[in-house]
């Protein structure tokens, strides 16, 4: 199983489930539409997307949103080089996506911000975490030679 998430060489050969592979294709899309938005959106997201309250010490929180954003997009990059060149990878980004998932939940859970509402991260990391999982599973399960 090992071998299948960190594998000798990275190429073309993917032979997990097809769902998982399609899957991972649209949470690469939805992420660099997640980390665009972080960059370009004038208040990097951080109100009209978070809910946070701006009105003290905004510039800071923008700022930092917009350095989200760089993150994200070098993040949505590299899965969108995985998905498209490098499918042998894909099992080893959906652990990356479940650590990376599982740790800003905990980092709410640790420092949790005051919010206007709750944003969209708040539902979706949830079903992201679950359905990750699920996907993990298939991209390992040998399929397909």
């Amino acid at each position: 199983m090992i071998e299948r998430i960190l594998p000798k060489q990275a190429d073309q050969e993917y032979f997990g489930h097809i769902v998982a592979y399609y899957i991972f294709v649209l949470i690469s899309i939805t992420s660099m539409i997640r980390s665009l938005i972080h960059v370009f959106f004038v208040d990097g997201g951080a109100g009209v997307i978070a809910g946070l309250n701006l009105s003290l010490g905004g510039e800071n929180i923008v700022f930092a949103f917009g350095l989200w954003g760089v993150s994200q997009t070098i993040y949505a990059l590299i899965q969108l080089l995985v998905a498209f060149r490098y499918k042998s990878l894909i099992p080893l980004m959906y652990v990356l996506l479940i650590l990376e998932t599982l740790g800003r939940m905990l980092i709410g859970v640790i420092k949790p911000p005051i919010l206007q509402s709750v944003p969209p991260g708040g539902y979706a990391n949830w079903i992201l975490l679950l359905l990750s999982i699920t996907m993990l599973y298939l991209s390992i399960k040998k399929i397909r030679e």
